[in-house]
């Protein structure tokens, strides 16, 4: 990949919080290109951003531009879309985002991309989805952020718990970006030694793995109860999972990829540990589910698909 340009759809909170740790992390990035429905902010943030260049000792182009700028890029990242409100559910969003997505697809295909697109628009399984069909990409080229946030949580929170460093802790939620998601247990590790075992070996009581599961689950609602929104998080997942495509880095993450029997579901995208690089999608590592928690993934995946045949397809297949 011998160009290292970004596209950067949607200046909102969670695009820009992107836009600056991808500055701040060693990515590569050479070119970056924001696009927003209001093209003045993202002319006001490309200034901004640029104007801090000279003290990170990169050089990156930046500016606001427009969809025939997808054309040579290697990466899109697609953010925008109407925001969650306070109490309101990731999937609540799907019908009004879904058109927002359709059309930010269609807009794509018309520039003759053929990159990578990466999703992190709500709900983002569902979105991820949309912006396939609708850019008419190869599959393995268009993925969602999916559970790699949910997951960062996830790790945070053990590692708070247990008091170690969380780059330690290694495990991921699995499933929807949502309600319906779910830890796989006998999978999580304190460095090489299984969780589950670590917490007998040393008396502490297995049910804290329940409230920290929900903590990481609930943590979206509570962060936008107290200030509305949640950004820097997944600003620098995103940047990360922009700085793995760029390095083609074979990186494994918690990815919302399109599944075709992989955990014995078909048809639809969904938050699974998966090999990244420059090409998209290079592997999904299946793991042997026990019968609890292949029960969870299969109602995470009913859930999704309801969804789907209900609400995004209908919209996809209007002229």
């Amino acid at each position: 990949m011998s160009k290292r340009k970004v596209v950067l759809v949607g200046c909102g909170f969670v695009g820009m919080s992107m836009a600056y740790s991808l500055m701040q992390q060693d990515s590569g990035v050479d070119e970056l290109v924001l696009i927003d429905v209001n093209h003045d902010k993202a002319e006001g943030e490309a200034m901004d951003l640029s104007h801090g260049l000279p003290y990170i000792n990169k050089k990156i182009d930046i500016y606001a531009g427009d969809y025939a700028d997808c054309s040579d890029a290697s990466v899109i990242v697609v953010t925008a879309g109407a925001a969650q409100k306070p109490g309101q559910t990731r999937l609540e969003l799907t019908a009004i985002n879904t058109r927002i997505a359709k059309s930010i697809g269609e807009s794509i295909k018309k520039s003759g991309f053929n990159g990578v697109i990466i999703c992190a628009s709500n709900p983002v399984d569902l979105m991820t989805f949309v912006l396939q069909q609708a850019s008419g990409l190869p599959k393995k080229q268009v993925f969602g952020s999916g559970t790699m946030l949910d997951t960062a949580r996830l790790r945070y929170l053990i590692g708070d718990f247990l008091k170690f460093n969380p780059s330690n802790i290694h495990g991921y939620i699995l499933g929807e970006h949502g309600d319906s998601s779910f830890v796989p247990w006998t999978y999580v590790y304190v460095g090489t030694k299984p969780l589950i075992k670590y917490l007998e070996e040393n008396n502490l009581d297995l049910e804290n793995l329940l409230d920290i599961y929900e903590q990481a689950r609930d943590a979206a609602y509570i962060i936008i109860e107290k200030k509305q929104a949640t950004y820097y998080g997944i600003g620098i997942s995103l940047a990360r999972l922009v700085s793995v495509v760029l390095n083609d880095d074979d990186a494994i993450i918690p990815l919302s990829v399109y599944q075709n029997g992989e955990f014995g579901k078909k048809g639809l995208y969904i938050g699974v540990p998966t090999v990244v690089n420059r090409e998209g999608v290079k592997e999904i590592i299946t793991l042997e589910l026990n019968e609890f928690d292949q029960k969870k993934f299969d109602n995470s995946c009913d859930s999704l698909t309801k969804i789907l045949d209900e609400i995004v397809i209908p919209i996809l297949n209007e002229s």
